[in-house]
This record gives C-alpha cells, structure tokens and sequence, in this order.
C-alpha cells in the first residue's frame, strides 16, 4: 500500500521552505516520537541543505520509554543532528531549547543576531504547541487534526531566537506499507486518506503482536484472539459496539479503538524499533544493488 497525500498547500510549503532556506541557521525538527522513522520526512534532509538539525522526539509521554532510548542513541550518532525527546509539560527543558540552538550555531550564538530557526515536521507532530510554549503565549494555532498551519509565520522569542513555523508537510508518496499505517493510526494522515476499518486492524494486529498485555488489560480479554479481525470484533462485543441482531458495528469498534490507541488509554507505546528500520534499510540497499547489477548486464548485452 502506498498513500498519496499531498494538498495543495503542502506543494506550495515546500517551494516556500526551499526559498527561505539560506535565510536560516539551524532547523528543529519536531517528529513523533512513537514512530520516529516514519513521522521523519525524508523532504527535510533535502530542504535543509546541511544546516545543524535539532530533532525532537515529542509526544514521549506517549512512547515506551526503552524504544524511545533506543531512537535517541540512533539520532544523535548522525552528522550534524542533536536529539531529544520532549513533552509539554517539561517546562524547564522547553527553555533550553533557544540555549541549545545557539550552541549548535557558534558563528551566530556570538553575535548580537538571534539565531534563526525553522521548525519543520509533518501534521500533527506538535509544531504549534512548540512555537506557543517557546513564545510563553498562544500564538500560533494549535488543532487536534493534521494541516492546521497552512502558510508560514515567523516570530520572535523573549530570549532572543527568530522562529519560522511551516505547515506540516507530508512528502508526495509513502511508498512503505508499515509508515503509511503507523501515520495514519497515530493520526498524522486524515481519517479520509486511508479506510478506517484497515487501520484499526492494523492497529489491533501490530498490539497484538507488540502489546498483548496491554490489550487484554484494556479491554478485559479472558483470552487473546489469534487475528486482528478478532481482536476487533471482540473490542466491539466488549464495548458495546452493535448493531440489532448482536452484529458488531466494526466502524464503532474502529474508531473506539484509534482513540484509545491516539489518546494513550493503551499506555505508553511505540509503533516501530531501531532494529527494523536498520534491516528495511539493509533489504533496500541489496536490492538497489542487485537492480543496477541487472541494469548493467541488460546494457552489456546491447
């Protein structure tokens, strides 16, 4: 399965960011730290032409703690990248974000300038809550739903930091199966993008095989059903979720089960490992490598 999403605000956002780009000096880039690959928007890697990259794992509350570990190590091993994991109650650690900046940007933190950010991520990441926390103010508008910021604002905070905030931009196709399920379930991509029943199996699937416990506290399972399809149908019975006749109304169940799941009712969860991202990676290169062997013995033989 691959997703196609990209409004037209979203296009435009990105020849906006790649205009601007030489005007800033560092980029924060807010990702949801349940599932840290796939809320990464491989556009920033090629938009940010090199600038020093903070990633901040938001919405940790909501993530397990050890795979959230594990992601930071990962992170902060890259080039030109500091990485940590953030909620908005950590207020203390929200006020050193400017003081963190400023030091991945020595040639400017020594200057009478403020550095300047652009804070970056796809929908529903926390990009607005950010900048409203940096500022100690509401000021950017904040939803519970992606593509809530349609254009670009820049402000300035108390402590002497310019901000920049983009809409949350997806990039024009997920090709990767899992990703696609994991933004949709995690609600980075709209109910309407993707059948609603599908991702709530994909949920019930992936706790299932990741989660079991916490499924059968939840929902006081006396045993684990063996499919995903199963475990729906028993949330619906469990919850109420029927139609006359005894039939489960799985759209009910559907959506009973992603707000539980998007709402941290579940506990604190992960959708993705470091591990499985490094061996999608390995799988990947191996078959790049064998399509341009097979290219090059095509054109041998011309």
């Amino acid at each position: 399965m691959s997703i196609n999403w990209f409004p037209g605000h979203m296009h435009k956002a990105r020849k906006e960011i790649a205009s601007v780009m030489d005007e800033v000096d560092v980029i924060i880039e807010v990702i949801d730290a349940r599932l840290p690959q796939s809320s990464e928007n491989p556009l920033v890697d090629t938009l940010r032409k090199g600038k020093p990259r903070l990633k901040l794992l938001n919405k940790s509350d909501l993530a397990d703690d050890k795979r959230t570990a594990e992601w930071l190590e990962y992170f902060n091993s890259l080039p030109e990248t500091t990485a940590m994991s953030l909620d908005y109650t950590q207020k203390k650690l929200i006020n050193r974000i400017t003081d963190i900046c400023k030091q991945m940007v020595p040639s400017r933190s020594n200057s009478d300038r403020p550095v300047r950010a652009m804070i970056m991520g796809i929908p529903n990441v926390g990009k607005s809550t950010l900048i409203n926390a940096l500022l100690g103010r509401k000021i950017a508008k904040v939803g519970n739903e992606p593509a809530v910021t349609k254009s670009q604002k820049r402000f300035t905070t108390k402590n002497g930091m310019a901000l920049s905030d983009t809409p949350g931009i997806l990039w024009p196709k997920i090709e990767d199966k899992d990703s696609g399920y994991r933004l949709a379930a995690s609600g980075a991509i709209k109910d309407t993008a993707i059948e609603h029943e599908d991702v709530a199996l994909f949920a019930a699937g992936f706790l299932r095989s990741d989660y079991p416990e916490r499924l059968m506290e939840r929902f006081k399972f006396k045993e684990m059903p063996a499919i995903a399809d199963e475990v729906l149908d028993e949330i619906g019975r469990r919850r109420g979720c029927l139609r006359p006749g005894g039939i489960v109304d799985r759209n009910k169940a559907s959506t009973l089960l992603l707000n539980e799941l998007r709402s941290g009712k579940l506990g604190k969860i992960s959708f993705e490992t470091v591990g499985e991202w490094a061996e999608k990676r390995r799988i990947a290169e191996l078959e790049r490598i064998e399509a341009e062997a097979l290219a090059a013995e095509s054109e041998g033989k011309k």
